[in-house]
């Protein structure tokens, strides 16, 4: 499948291990120090490029969480992302720090959250992400519907995360960025990944 330059940028400029030191130092608060890796797949996911994704807190690596699998791809309008779901997440935790786990990943692991689609436009320095205008992204954890607010900004070697969890009936934030972007440096790169 041919890739736009720009989506090839995109998917280079996301592959990678990142950390927030500053803002987890500067505002502890509000900030965990956190670990964050977008992993390319080795194999596409729906004939698409894919990273796994996956956070972890800086002090208790082997308590990574938030798995799940991003694809992206050229839409007719424009750059696209979507997120999955892993079925089962305890079989791919740690996966963003040990790559080797994804070799067996396939499709069948994974289940299309289709609430979590990607308007992802380029800004000359930057890729800028945002749910598609009237999406919610939702999904069943521990037999209630969670609710996500997604969005991020990707340069060379940062990254900003708008990711929020919302009360699905309120709107109410719960977790995330809530005083805004989570801040993260990218401190290891893994666009050479790409095969």
């Amino acid at each position: 499948m041919h890739e736009s330059p720009a989506l090839l940028n995109l998917a280079q400029w996301l592959a990678g291990e990142y950390e927030n030191p500053v803002q987890s130092r500067d505002q502890p608060i509000w900030f965990v120090h956190l670990r964050l890796w977008y992993r390319p797949v080795p194999q596409r996911i729906a004939g698409k490029l894919a990273l796994f994704a996956e956070q972890a807190p800086i002090l208790k690596p082997e308590q990574a969480y938030r798995q799940r699998v991003l694809t992206l791809w050229d839409g007719p309008e424009g750059l696209k992302g979507n997120y999955w779901a892993m079925r089962q997440p305890d079989r791919w935790r740690t996966a963003g720090a040990n790559g080797d786990l994804l070799r067996s990943l396939s499709e069948d692991d994974l289940e299309l959250l289709p609430g979590c689609c990607l308007d992802i436009q380029s800004q000359g320095d930057r890729f800028m992400g945002a749910l598609e205008p009237g999406a919610r992204c939702c999904f069943d954890y521990a037999g209630q519907t969670r609710q996500v607010v997604l969005g991020f900004e990707v340069y060379r070697d940062r990254l900003l995360s708008f990711d929020r969890g919302v009360d699905p009936e309120t709107g109410k934030g719960l977790w995330g960025a809530l005083m805004g972007p989570y801040e993260f440096q990218k401190c290891r790169d893994f666009a050479s990944d790409w095969r």
